[in-house]
């Protein structure tokens, strides 16, 4: 049974997905987040399956149909699918890009019930342009992931409806060329049009509020909902390690799409020797993959790769998704009106809008 909820914080974004806070658990693919994003959903904030790509084509499409169908009998609140951009260097056709598109089009085409449901598709790690089209004319929002300014743009002007701007402090797959959220965030906004969601370093209504200020309509967030009641696909051990990490304990590493932001263990210093060894191409994305999953699946954090953003080093506690989505709306609330409260502006300071 859902939860009855209560909307105190409404923005462009929240209108436009029809949720009631402002609050997005992000995609952490290859691996499932199915129940997570049910309980994100269920709690008011936008849950987002991740994709099996992992899996290959064939068989990550078939995961994801049945992810979706799980995911839309756990709740009958909004979700989304990510979806990463993959067509560099093969036929554009065989992309799992497409294929799996093709899984969401389908779902919702055999179900009203779904169609109702999942509501947007984001896409990453690439060029969306090719894909605008097809996901609207689907009637879905076309969410977009960005590490750049220019890349905001470009995605703008190719007709994504929200962009979600992750700075470099983000986990798993983070960005070539380094800006950091509190930097990105007012760029992005300012050079943009449609709704802005950001992403990399936010735990809590604070980062929230923060987000608003830099003119953002909301944030999304991987890392924080590891460590979640809700997060039952994943070994307990990783959320442990992540409220083990302390200040500085994270590392960049290279990754499948590009850099890739994680934990430094004897895992990690292991890849480092694979790499420097000499071991590339195929074997070393098998190898890269096998010792991710040995961290997710096994509980093996010590020799695994634990992916997870610089915020890890923050994190004290275990959430309730149903408690902390609805609170962390409520402490943004908060924390913006005593700020006005304390700090009356009866002339608009030089420079500043009135």
């Amino acid at each position: 049974m859902e939860m009855s909820r209560t909307a105190v914080l409404s923005t462009r974004y929240t209108e436009l997905l029809g949720i009631d806070h402002p609050v997005v658990q992000d995609g952490m693919g290859p691996f499932r987040t199915t129940r997570l994003a049910a309980a994100v959903a269920a709690a008011g904030g936008l849950g987002t399956l991740s994709s099996p790509t992992a899996s290959g084509p064939t068989d990550g499409a078939r995961e994801l149909r049945a992810a979706i169908d799980e995911c839309a009998g756990l709740t009958d609140r909004p979700f989304a699918v990510n979806i990463p951009v993959d067509d560099r260097g093969h036929d554009p056709a065989q992309s799992f890009t497409r294929i799996f598109l093709e899984v969401v089009f389908q779902a919702r085409a055999a179900d009203s019930a779904v169609a109702s449901q999942l509501r947007a598709v984001t896409t990453s790690a690439g060029d969306p342009g090719a894909y605008v089209a097809a996901i609207k004319d689907a009637g879905l929002v076309h969410q977009h992931k960005v590490g750049s300014t220019h890349q905001a743009r470009r995605a703008e002007a190719r007709g994504v409806d929200v962009i979600i701007a992750s700075g470099f402090e983000m986990g798993g797959h983070t960005h070539t060329r380094p800006v950091h959220t509190v930097v990105l965030g007012p760029n992005v906004t300012e050079a943009v049009d449609v709704p802005v969601l950001l992403s990399g370093g936010f735990r809590d209504g604070r980062g929230l509020a923060a987000a608003l200020c830099f003119g953002a309509e909301g944030v999304a967030m991987g890392t924080r909902f590891i460590a979640s009641d809700a997060n039952t696909e994943w070994h307990p051990n990783y959320a442990q390690a992540l409220l083990d990490a302390q200040e500085g304990d994270d590392i960049t590493y290279p990754g499948f799409f590009g850099p890739v932001r994680g934990l430094r263990n004897p895992g990690s210093d292991l890849l480092e020797s694979v790499i420097a060894e000499g071991l590339d191409g195929e074997s070393l994305h098998e190898w890269k993959l096998a010792a991710m999953r040995s961290a997710q699946a096994d509980g093996d954090t010590v020799g695994g790769l634990v992916l997870a953003g610089q915020v890890a080093g923050a994190l004290t506690e275990i959430v309730a998704v149903a408690d902390f989505v609805p609170q962390m709306a409520r402490d943004a609330v908060a924390i913006l009106d005593d700020l006005a409260r304390r700090l009356p502006l009866t002339h608009a300071a030089p420079g500043m809008r009135a």
